[in-house]
């Protein structure tokens, strides 16, 4: 059984972020967060990561946005919102980045992702579908959601 921990925002932790980088996923890296709200043991750590043995090998960030901030659903509700998963190379294919995504959905909200190049064959398994809608792409996104139990709701916009 994989076991998903909550990071703690540490000096630790920080270390561990470094061997991710090193292996050229810098795109994605979330040691430039981690720097950002470093704070001995922070509870609220927005990171999460599975563990072998004494090694970080999978991790993501997972945020909580209010639905005041909704641009993805309708109605507007809350909903997670999962950047940054990576898997180290030589574990992935091995379950580590679906049991990520499992603990995510455990919350039972929607949740929203913006997936690399490459990936939409694992998200689209793990049941994340394109949002439907014209939206502003300011930030450059070509989202993907994922809705609690199946059910979907209505397409933005839609009459």
């Amino acid at each position: 059984m994989v076991k998903v921990e909550k990071l703690l925002v540490n000096y630790k932790t920080l270390e561990e972020f470094k061997k991710f980088k090193e292996y050229g996923l810098q795109e994605l890296s979330m040691l430039e967060d981690l720097e950002a709200n470093i704070i001995e043991n922070n509870s609220d750590s927005p990171f999460y990561g599975i563990y072998y043995g004494d090694k970080l090998i999978a991790r993501m960030s997972l945020y909580r946005v209010d639905k005041k901030y909704d641009q993805y659903f309708e109605p507007k509700q809350d909903y997670l919102e999962l950047w940054k998963l990576e898997v180290l190379p030589e574990y992935q294919r091995k379950g580590y980045g679906k049991a990520l995504v499992d603990f995510a959905k455990s919350f039972g909200l929607p949740i929203k992702t913006n997936p690399r190049m490459k990936s939409a064959g694992f998200w689209e398994k793990m049941g994340f579908v394109p949002v439907k809608y014209d939206m502003k792409r300011d930030r450059g996104e070509n989202p993907l959601v994922w809705y609690p139990n199946g059910v979907t709701v209505k397409e933005k916009g839609a009459h």
